[in-house]
């Protein structure tokens, strides 16, 4: 049984992918991979059943490969799958360990601005005196403000960055308007991290299949940026990890210090607009080898 990619099929049209995904469904069907899809808003409606509707039974296993998903819906994915006799080669163990701050943090505590969290609900953000608590350890510095997977970096100064934890009135608000802003949406609950200046120049996303790096793209909200970052101390940290499809975020601080911004979960990270076609396809080449030979764990 073959590698297959289950991507997300169109919302106009649920016979055909979504056109977002149209040039990977190309590459992963060169690589000889099934193709299936998902309705993606089914999925997040919590109806996997016809969430699942057009994937053949007993086929796979399976990478996914589209928009983001809660852990939570990540879960009721692999379990839809395997009442269909499918899996999912990222299990949602690891899919919640790449995926969420809280899941990598430890493992590249050394290499990534300091964070603080706590898991909350959405739409009620912490008191002024708890967020003074929690962003203790932090000090006095500038920070800026996110959930466990997204921040809200185009509203930088409303509901991102805080120039100074000390001024605990200002802190709240940036958390009150980040809260407003991402309502029902909030992935499990309030980080707060120190804010490190990088210099210009953009990201680079890495891309790691089974700890080795196959592709280095440019950020999806810096496509014109490509910077060549050092990856020697960020490859054994993404070996620590332990999960097979990731991507991980790299900035060069202004003491030219290589800096994990991010770590993401290979299956719901974009690839930028423009990026190489054929570094793309070796992308999925890769995969569909991996995903053959499933490494031991």
């Amino acid at each position: 049984m073959g590698t297959g990619f289950l991507f997300c099929s169109d919302p106009l049209g649920a016979r055909r992918p979504d056109p977002v995904f149209g040039a990977e469904v190309a590459f992963a069907r060169r690589t000889g991979a099934e193709v299936a899809l998902v309705d993606h808003d089914a999925l997040l409606a919590g109806d996997t059943g016809t969430a699942l509707a057009r994937v053949p039974h007993g086929t796979g296993p399976y990478w996914y490969r589209g928009w983001m998903i809660p852990v939570a819906r990540y879960e009721e994915l692999a379990a839809g799958l395997r009442a269909r006799g499918c899996e999912l080669l990222t299990p949602p163990s690891d899919f919640g360990r790449a995926h969420e701050l809280p899941g990598w943090y430890d493992v590249f505590a050394g290499l990534t601005p300091r964070s603080v969290w706590r898991a909350l609900p959405p739409v009620t953000p912490p008191s002024a005196p708890e967020l003074a608590s929690l962003t203790a350890p932090l000090g006095p510095g500038p920070a800026v403000v996110k959930d466990f997977v997204k921040s809200r970096k185009h509203e930088w100064d409303e509901a991102c960055f805080v120039p100074a934890l000390a001024d605990t009135e200002r802190l709240s608000a940036v958390v009150r308007r980040f809260f407003e802003l991402q309502e029902e949406s909030l992935a499990g609950g309030l980080v707060v991290r120190e804010y490190e200046p990088f210099v210009p120049g953009g990201e680079a996303r890495v891309w790691w299949v089974d700890g080795e790096s196959v592709l280095t793209t440019a950020h999806p909200d810096s496509p014109g940026e490509l910077p060549a970052p050092d990856l020697t101390a960020v490859r054994p940290a993404v070996r620590a990890l332990g999960c097979r499809w990731v991507t991980t975020d790299l900035a060069l601080r202004e003491d030219e210090v290589w800096r994990v911004v991010e770590v993401g979960d290979g299956q719901v990270s974009g690839l930028p607009t423009g990026a190489d076609p054929a570094s793309a396809s070796a992308l999925f080449a890769a995969l569909t080898r991996a995903g053959t030979h499933p490494r031991s764990r």
